[in-house]
């Protein structure tokens, strides 16, 4: 039987691992594009979610991260924890992630699941908290973000499962996608009423 927090533990790593794919082999350009109205791009998500690790797995169990995070600055745009300005490189990015990783790690490696914390922007009514639970609710956030960035990578250029080596995609050639992704517009189609219309979005 798995130890609880090496299970934990194993989920976030895997996580970090699939998002990361996602960013495999992308320009400059694709890494920052925004593909949603919100401007949701792929390096931006990168910077936010390491940056979730700094806070929960760091300054929540007094384990400052030793750099200084900018976005975190109460002076910082809104949002500035969400994408890269041009100035700024996507290996620093990356690199910023690792370090992020690494701190975390060491403040799992260092305490119990029991081990006690404080989460500031939670509130009184909400803390303390224990490792145990900042653990679930990091490894959710990773893989939130990690399903943001299979739309976001899919749109970009096509690419797309769930974690290198392990796709969990049917194994099928590319015209079948075209013929799946037309009959499931025809039931949204024919669910909708708008048979008739042919296919597109409402008018």
């Amino acid at each position: 039987m798995h130890a609880p927090k090496a299970t934990l533990h194993r989920y976030l790593r895997t996580a970090r691992e699939a998002f990361r794919w996602k960013l495999d082999g992308l320009s400059e350009y694709d890494l920052r594009r925004p593909l949603t109205p919100t401007a949701t791009n792929l390096l931006g998500l990168l910077r936010h979610t390491s940056s979730v690790e700094v806070g929960y797995l760091g300054e929540v169990f007094g384990r400052p991260f030793p750099d200084a995070v900018p976005w975190f600055d109460e002076r910082a745009d809104v949002n500035a924890d969400m994408w890269v300005p041009a100035g700024e490189t996507s290996a620093s990015v990356f690199a910023f992630a690792d370090r992020a990783a690494a701190h975390a790690d060491a403040t799992i490696a260092a305490l119990d699941l029991d081990a006690e914390g404080r989460v500031p922007w939670w509130g009184d009514a909400a803390n303390p908290v224990t490792l145990h639970l900042i653990l679930v609710h990091v490894v959710a956030e990773w893989n939130r973000h990690a399903g943001h960035a299979d739309i976001v990578r899919e749109l970009i250029d096509g690419e797309v499962g769930l974690r290198k080596g392990a796709e969990n995609l049917p194994a099928v050639e590319p015209s079948w996608w075209i013929d799946y992704r037309a009959r499931v517009e025809r039931a949204a189609l024919d669910a909708g009423g708008l048979t008739d219309r042919g296919p597109g979005p409402p008018a």
